[in-house]
């Protein structure tokens, strides 16, 4: 291969930047794994640290498992990620993964060829092994890879796991001779293919949650699918087939794996329109009322539909159709309502609450957990373990885990299951969009936005964070009292674990001080939480409004952004219109923000216009309008608005 090429090259041009940044420092591996990109050094995705990754994780297994691991073995699968200047790639990075478990005499499962993330949990829990490897970097850019961890469970590791691994890597540098040899796997009786195996026991197991056969199969609804050039286009053909649904079409130009991504600037669903243009002028040639698109890898779903235009579903609004549908679907089949106390459903502490609005109403259980799911997965072990039910969890970033068969997000189940929901509310001539709405009217509307900003310094990261926890630049804790004229009424900080609604002030959710999250509660019943990612180099910002059933909340939103070179002024406008009504009572609140913002020296002020109309039951009332300066963020070396 070429990695030394491309080091050399880097060294023959003087890249010193470049150099630095491949060999600086090793790559930490965390409870997400590894996620790098591709490249020569240690602190990239290559032979070398792939084969260091799986000695470590080798001999963590060997601690915990002793001679039950070569009885029992692992799991590896890959995507189709590639990195032509060195040669390296998903495909290889998984048979060296596969050849250092042979060599210390453990029998592997290695999938022949590209499958989905969800297919690798899946054959752990299958199989009865005692772990499963993943090479995959999901919806990241095309330059990076990953190096995804399941446990004996069938859920992604969680602490201690990944601090033991992280360990026992750094004691295992140096490469075993037989670490490099893949030609030995040809010949290996150790090695396995579980594809077909894996590929009949998955479909057979995802139609228990096929419930309307019939109506599937007389469908008359069209419905696009896109795989973004990744490896989800013939599983989720199969899922469909699995329940005698109408093939979706196929996006031409993007169901093929190709690791250039060469139609779409990020290949991740999430991003919304930009992503799915091909699939839109596909459905409005042949007359698709629905569009589904998975994410690279096929563990993510996204979703539109078009009622006059075309609306991308949020993964939230996604996630309340998903939950709705479930649980609709598992009460029509169990009508011993003394049942539902043994129902669970799980969200992250991130997404709606919609679950938990449902599951008031309803009767079952539902729990947040923290982000990511590791953690629900690893809940939902607990769960079942106990004799509970796990219908469904999800995560806003477009994950769905729809039953306990998968203990992940899992984007070809998904898939099926909302094209069953699609065909059988056209059936009823009801669309996605209207049967959201008759979700929120039934259980209360919530109303989120979700982004994030970008930022590689981890330096300016910590200094915001902790801003936040001095906020008026006082020595001891202190945090913000307010924002935008409302009351702060709660704080809950999971960096180190401090939560003010509770009466000890300790969060009840585990805290983590490698990670930044803050979550503030406001008195007119809005949530906000900033976190870090722990896979990319974002900070995100969630936020929800949440409705007693019979309120209703609409929420427009329009963006006008104009940007300038350093040194000049940055102008953000955003206007924020919300109609509220308490049944026969109508509220107006319009929000109005202006956002100044200059190069790293200067100051950004934050601008805040409200107005309000409220009216009690024949009477009118009109608050004045006023308006509230706010200073955001000031810093001398970097300059940023939350």
């Amino acid at each position: 291969l070429n990695w030394l090429a491309l080091v050399q090259g880097l060294v023959k041009e003087g890249a010193v930047g470049e150099l630095r940044r491949c060999f600086g420092s090793r790559m930490e591996f965390g409870t997400a794994g590894l996620r790098a990109a591709m490249g020569p050094g240690i602190s990239c995705m290559n032979d070398l640290t792939i084969i260091q990754t799986t000695q470590g994780f080798c001999k963590y297994l060997e601690q915990c498992f002793g001679q039950c691991l070569k009885e029992r073995g692992v799991v590896v699968g890959f995507d189709a990620r590639a990195h032509p200047p060195s040669g390296g790639s998903s495909r290889r990075f998984a048979s060296l993964a596969a050849a250092v478990f042979t060599c210390r005499g453990v029998p592997v499962h290695l999938f022949c060829d590209i499958t989905p993330t969800p297919f690798v949990p899946f054959a752990v829990s299958h199989l009865g092994l005692c772990a499963g490897v993943m090479v995959t970097a999901s919806h990241n850019p095309k330059q990076d890879n990953g190096y995804k961890v399941y446990w004996e469970n069938g859920a992604q590791i969680v602490p201690p796991h990944d601090k033991g691994i992280s360990v026992a890597i750094e004691a295992n540098l140096e490469p075993w001779p037989e670490s490099w040899d893949i030609t030995s796997l040809s010949h290996c009786p150790l090695l396995k293919d579980p594809f077909q195996d894996i590929h009949t026991e998955y479909y057979r197991t995802i139609q228990q949650h096929c419930h309307h056969r019939d109506i599937n199969k007389s469908s008359e609804v069209k419905i696009v699918h896109t795989s973004v050039h990744g490896v989800g286009h013939a599983f989720v053909q199969s899922a469909f087939k699995a329940f005698d649904l109408r093939p979706p079409y196929a996006v031409e130009e993007q169901k093929d794996p190709d690791p250039e991504f060469p139609t779409v600037k990020y290949p991740n669903p999430e991003e919304g329109k930009g992503v799915l243009t091909l699939s839109f002028a596909l459905a409005e040639r042949e007359g698709a009322t629905v569009v589904l698109a998975n994410d690279p890898d096929a563990d993510r779903l996204a979703c539109g539909d078009h009622g006059g235009q075309w609306r991308v579903f949020s993964g939230n609004e996604l996630g309340a159709l998903l939950g709705w549908w479930v649980y609709r679907c598992w009460k029509q089949t169990n009508p011993d309502q003394s049942t539902v106390k043994s129902v669970y459903m799980l969200a992250s502490t991130v997404s709606s609450k919609i679950l938990r609005a449902i599951a008031l109403k309803e009767g079952f259980h539902f729990e947040e957990t923290l982000t990511g799911f590791k953690w629900m997965g690893n809940r939902a072990r607990e769960l079942l373990d106990q004799n509970k039910i796990v219908l469904f969890a999800f995560e806003e970033a477009i994950g769905y885990m729809c039953g306990s068969a998968v203990l992940d997000k899992d984007g070809v189940s998904a898939a099926a299951i909302a094209g069953e929901m699609t065909s059988y509310l056209a059936a009823k001539n009801i669309t996605l969009s209207q049967q959201l709405t008759a979700v929120y009217e039934e259980y209360g509307y919530h109303i989120t936005k979700n982004s994030y900003f970008i930022c590689h310094d981890q330096e300016v990261i910590r200094a915001m964070f902790d801003r936040l926890r001095h906020y008026g630049n006082q020595e001891d804790v202190s945090y913000p009292r307010q924002c935008g004229g409302v009351a702060i009424t709660a704080v809950r900080d999971l960096t180190t674990g401090y939560d003010s609604s509770q009466a000890d002030n300790k969060a009840v959710l585990p805290s983590s001080p490698s990670s930044q999250m803050i979550t503030f509660s406001f008195s007119n019943g809005g949530v906000a939480t900033m976190r870090t990612s722990g896979t990319e180099p974002k900070i995100k910002y969630y936020t929800e409004l949440c409705a007693a059933p019979g309120n209703r909340y609409k929420h427009t939103i329009y963006y006008t952004e104009l940007c300038a070179a350093p040194g000049n002024r940055y102008k953000h406008t955003i206007y924020y219109t919300e109609l509220c009504a308490a049944p026969g009572n109508r509220y107006k609140h319009t929000i109005y923000y202006t956002e100044l913002c200059a190069a790293p020296g200067n100051r950004y002020k934050h601008t805040i216009y409200y107005t309000e109309l409220c009216a009690a039951p024949g009477n009118r009332y009109k608050t004045h309008t006023h308006t509230q300066y706010v200073h955001i963020l000031y810093m001398h070396t970097h300059t940023a608005v939350l």
